[in-house]
């Protein structure tokens, strides 16, 4: 009998049924937990400092070395290292990502994509589905969460990439902005136009507990003379006035349209006229299904959200329109998943 790999290797007729996908999608949750686990072991920096047999990650990482050899081989089948004459190599992705030598190391992000809460609200995708949403009527939404605390500790690193494309073409360096950051979160997004603008003054706004780790990240960076808070729900606060540049990043999805509509006209007013809102998301194409990485996120919003979804452009410029402003302009943030949308007060 084939093994699994080799049965999906294997050129078939188009018509000729094989349960390969099935068997190999139903293991897929071990994916993830393969990946946590390399990241706990560091693996990958191990591997990237000289390891690269069994022998020698078993020492480095303190483990079993059978268990070093199944979880290296299924790492590489995976595709997050290459292995020839029983010897380990990094890829381009897991040096880059997955290295803690790296600047560009993303490993923490493992902390908030893995968490039990957030893997938790999938065990029952029919009851998700049958409901059209979580259980509790909120999911990870409701006020005050911890787990967007674990959000703004873990993901900076994934959002960093985001912020350095970003930063760039909003910031206006030589001109004196005011910016409202909304749902700031870890504030990496502020703190990066900040960077790049020496004048810019931050506003950022979340819940307070989330906004302590945004604060600690500005001062981090040396900018937290420029860098406000402002506490509270963001549907409910007054977001003031006089804004020359709000940035919305992963949060629209969050919520329904009408819900959008309702904070975009909010984010209208704050602006001066000429002002720009800058909206970072996941956009997939009319069809709904592609680009894969942002089409599946639905999947994510289902679990974790009421109402949220993903939207097209088209649906985006819908909400635009709606809220007083003019049609967006997408521009996407290679090489990750999200795109940037400019839209003109």
């Amino acid at each position: 009998m084939p093994t699994l790999q080799a049965e999906t290797e294997v050129q078939r007729p188009a018509q000729q049924a094989s349960p390969a996908l099935i068997f190999e999608v139903l293991h897929r949750h071990q994916h993830t937990m393969a990946l946590k686990g390399a990241i706990d072991l560091e693996l990958f920096t191990h591997i990237g400092s000289g390891a690269t047999t069994t022998a020698a990650l078993a020492e480095r990482c303190r483990a079993d070395e059978r268990g070093i050899r199944i979880l290296c081989d299924f790492l590489t089948v995976m595709g997050l290292l290459s292995k020839a004459n029983n010897s380990y190599s990094l890829t381009v992705d897991s040096s880059v990502f997955l290295d803690k030598r790296s600047p560009a190391y993303m490993g923490s992000v493992t902390g908030f994509l893995s968490h039990p809460v957030i893997l938790d609200q999938f065990r029952d995708i029919a009851g998700l589905v049958r409901r059209g949403g979580p259980g509790n009527g909120v999911g990870s939404m409701s006020a005050d969460n911890d787990i967007w605390v674990e959000f703004a500790n873990s993901m900076v690193p994934m959002i960093s990439m985001v912020a350095q494309l970003v930063a760039p073409i909003v910031a206006k360096p030589g001109s004196r902005i005011k910016v409202l950051d909304v749902a700031a979160g870890h504030g990496i997004l502020g703190i990066s136009v900040a960077r790049a603008n020496p004048t810019a003054e931050i506003i950022a706004a979340d819940w307070r507990n989330v906004l302590k780790v945004a604060t600690a990240n500005a001062v981090k960076a040396g900018v937290q003379d420029r860098f406000h808070t402002l506490p509270g729900d963001v549907f409910e606060s007054d977001l003031g006035t006089g804004f020359d540049l709000v940035l919305i990043s992963n949060f629209l999805h969050c919520f329904d349209a009408p819900a959008n509509i309702r904070l975009l006209k909010k984010v209208r007013s704050a602006l001066h006229a000429g002002g720009q809102l800058a909206v970072i998301e996941f956009v997939p194409n009319d069809d709904k299904i592609s680009p894969p990485v942002a089409a599946s996120f639905a999947m994510n919003l289902l679990g974790n959200t009421e109402r949220g979804d993903v939207y097209t452009l088209t649906e985006f410029n819908s909400m635009f329109r709606e809220a007083g402003f003019g049609e967006g302009r997408i521009q996407p943030l290679l090489p990750t998943p999200v795109s940037l949308i400019l839209v003109s007060r």
